[in-house]
């Protein structure tokens, strides 16, 4: 191994290994150093997101979906199946195998760029050094003509329900679960909670959600939020709001959680609790004392735009800076930064990100949220319409939810898109590219979609923007 690179980038989830990646197509050597352990103890590549978080939580969402809609709805478009069943053991290899085929692309992929990977904990010293430390303990020490940061994020613990790995868990052992719980505890109901939660009530558990916040989902547009929340407990899961935890006990293999609600004490008892209260940027070995960079009052390492910390030729992305803990935008955080290395002028658009919640129906935004633009003054002209006129999600039994555009009352410039319904994940992303180009809500209604398809639901609310939609009832409305 080589004790000099032109890049050295700590961390291969998404960010540093896209980082890694583009750092050597563009020509520079490149080692990527990470301390993860599978299973077995052997190294992995790709981070929370694809181990522990984003992929294995997707495997289970897709799966328990299906189930559910064989058990539940099949009926009801003339299929008849009797005796629908789950196999855990079965899915979770599955999960697992997925999870290994990704690993396993990131190491093939680093082997034709030629990014030495190392396996091992890094530690940022003065001058752009490196301190590698191996399995068995030996220290050497890198150097480097940039240095890319990029250790992502760990759960948040709380101190009123402790973790113990078996009944406490978190968000990561959560996807571990060899059986289905009776009843499931979740602590928030965020992103992650509300994903883990759907999982295994689809599956049979009895899922309750206690969610400190009065208000759901307040990152999301609020009629979004209104709708999504209805739906989920049309579902059958059990979102208490403004229930603060204030403390938790085991006895009989349950455990007992006690929580606040407005000035009632309650508690609930449940098999299994998941705390799913957020993530944390995982800094701890990190940074020497003299290594010139620096931490927010959050623990979040300080950036500029560029991504560039305050030590001379060291940068870090992704979960550990600002903006949303977010896979895809670390990655383009690593592009943004492997590129401006080499001299380019590569710049991430923070107005354009987008947030997906993967439940059924999926949740996504991008840009304002009419509540934003409310408190802000500027005036707005909102299009929406609802997939129970879409062609295709009523031919496909699947037309809950709506698509919800926010226009710029003088220019008409998209300003916000929100969707909550069937592929809103993949819907988003024709919002991203429309805002990337600044296009106005006029341009979309006059962008051509194929038909039937759910797409055509974003045609329609953009065209419902100016009052001109074609398959409802206009509704247009302005602040």
């Amino acid at each position: 191994m080589a004790d000099k690179f032109d890049v050295i980038v700590i961390g291969a989830g998404p960010g540093g290994y896209t980082a890694a990646i583009r750092c050597a197509q563009l020509g520079f050597s490149t080692a990527c150093i990470d301390k993860s352990q599978d299973k077995s103890g052997a190294p992995v590549l790709g981070g929370t997101c694809l181990n522990w978080g984003c992929i294995p939580s997707k495997a289970l969402l897709d799966v328990s979906h299906k189930f559910a809609e064989a058990r539940d709805h099949f009926s009801e478009l003339g299929i008849t199946i009797e005796g629908v069943g789950v196999d855990v053991a079965k899915m979770m290899a599955r999960k697992d195998k997925v999870v290994a085929q990704l690993t396993g692309g990131i190491a093939t992929l680093f082997k034709a760029n030629g990014v030495t990977s190392i396996a091992g904990c890094a530690r940022l010293l003065a001058g752009k050094k490196v301190e590698h430390t191996n399995a068995q303990g030996q220290v050497s020490i890198l150097e480097a003509g940039h240095v890319i940061l990029a250790p992502g994020s760990v759960p948040v613990a709380i101190e009123p329900t402790p973790l113990n790995g078996e009944l406490i868990v978190d968000s990561e052992r959560a996807l571990e679960f060899t059986e289905v719980p009776p009843r499931l505890g979740v602590i928030g109901a965020g992103a992650i909670g509300l994903e883990l939660g759907s999982v295994w009530s689809r599956l049979g558990s009895e899922v309750i959600i206690l969610e400190a916040l009065e208000e759901f989902l307040p990152a999301a547009d609020q009629r979004i939020a209104r709708d999504g929340l209805r739906i989920l407990k049309k579902q059958g899961m059990d979102i208490r709001l403004g229930a603060r935890v204030m403390g938790s006990s085991i006895e009989d293999n349950a455990v007992s959680i006690e929580y606040v609600e407005g000035d009632e004490q309650n508690h609930v008892e449940v098999d299994k609790v998941i705390v799913a209260v957020g993530r944390r940027p995982y800094t701890e070995e990190l940074l020497a004392p003299d290594s010139g960079v620096n931490l927010d009052e959050r623990g979040f390492i300080y950036v500029n735009e560029g991504c560039e910390t305050e030590a001379p030729g060291v940068y870090a992305v992704g979960d550990v800076v600002r903006g949303p803990m977010l896979a895809h935008k670390g990655m383009e955080e690593g592009m943004m930064v492997a590129e401006r290395i080499a001299g380019e002028k590569s710049q991430v658009n923070y107005d354009t990100v987008p947030s997906v919640i993967y439940t059924h129906p999926e949740i996504a935004w991008v840009g304002k949220t009419e509540e934003e633009l409310k408190a802000s003054g500027d005036g707005y002209v909102v299009g929406s319409f609802p997939f129970a006129a879409s062609g295709r999600a009523l031919a496909a039994a699947d037309a809950e939810g709506m698509v919800k555009i926010i226009a710029d009352a003088e220019s008409d410039r998209i300003l916000g898109v929100h969707v909550l319904g069937p592929q809103a994940s993949e819907l988003i992303a024709e919002a991203v590219i429309a805002m990337e180009f600044s296009a106005s809500a006029e341009d979309l209604g006059l962008t051509m979609f194929a038909h039937p398809t759910l797409s055509e639901s974003m045609h329609e609310a953009a065209l419902a923007v100016g009052g001109h939609a074609i398959h409802m009832v206009n509704r247009k409305r302005s602040n």
